[in-house]
Formats: C-alpha cells, sequence, structure tokens
C-alpha cells in the first residue's frame, strides 16, 4: 500500500500506482481502440524548469498523454485521489509553461 492508501495494481501487464490509475488506462485504451483519440502515451515527463547550475530541473510527469480527435487537442492527464502541495505547484507550473 502506497503512502496515500493507494494499491499497485496490474492491468495488461502494466504496474500502475493505483486502481484509479489502472482504471482510466483502461478507459483510455478503449477511447483509442474506437478511434475517438490517439497516440496515447502513459508517464510522459515534461520539463517545468530546465536545469540551473548545481540544481537540478524540475519535471513534471503526467499520468496519461493523448490527442482528443473530436476536440482537436492533446489531453494531458493525472489520475490523482488526493492533490498534493508539490503536485499544485507542479499543475500551476505546467499550465503557465504549456
Amino acid at each position: 500500500m502506497g503512502k496515500y492508501h493507494n494499491k499497485a495494481t496490474v492491468r495488461d501487464g502494466r504496474v500502475f500506482d493505483s486502481k484509479k490509475e489502472a482504471q482510466r488506462f483502461t478507459e483510455l485504451s478503449i477511447l483509442e481502440n474506437a478511434g475517438i483519440i490517439e497516440g496515447l502515451e502513459l508517464q510522459k515527463t515534461f520539463e517545468l524548469i530546465p536545469k540551473n547550475g548545481s540544481e537540478r530541473a524540475v519535471k513534471y510527469i503526467a499520468d496519461f498523454y493523448y490527442y482528443d480527435k473530436e476536440k482537436k487537442t492533446y489531453i494531458c492527464e493525472d489520475a490523482k485521489g488526493m492533490r498534493t502541495q508539490a503536485y499544485i505547484i507542479k499543475r500551476k507550473l505546467f499550465k503557465y509553461r504549456y
């Protein structure tokens, strides 16, 4: 069991951090197979602040990233059960940068 009482779950041979994330993967897989979305990526990394001297870069890792053909836009989403302070800050930086 994880820090926030999430339970790792295996779906289609992949290990997900939570049941919620595994369920969302199943839903997105169905949408991709139906041709509604395309290019589904898991755990896509986005650089929020580049490396600066000895400081490491600040990165945001999205649970899912895909192209929604109906909305004609890319979607970046997380399947979070709890919004931590780090998540809230990184979400704001992501929206600002991208």
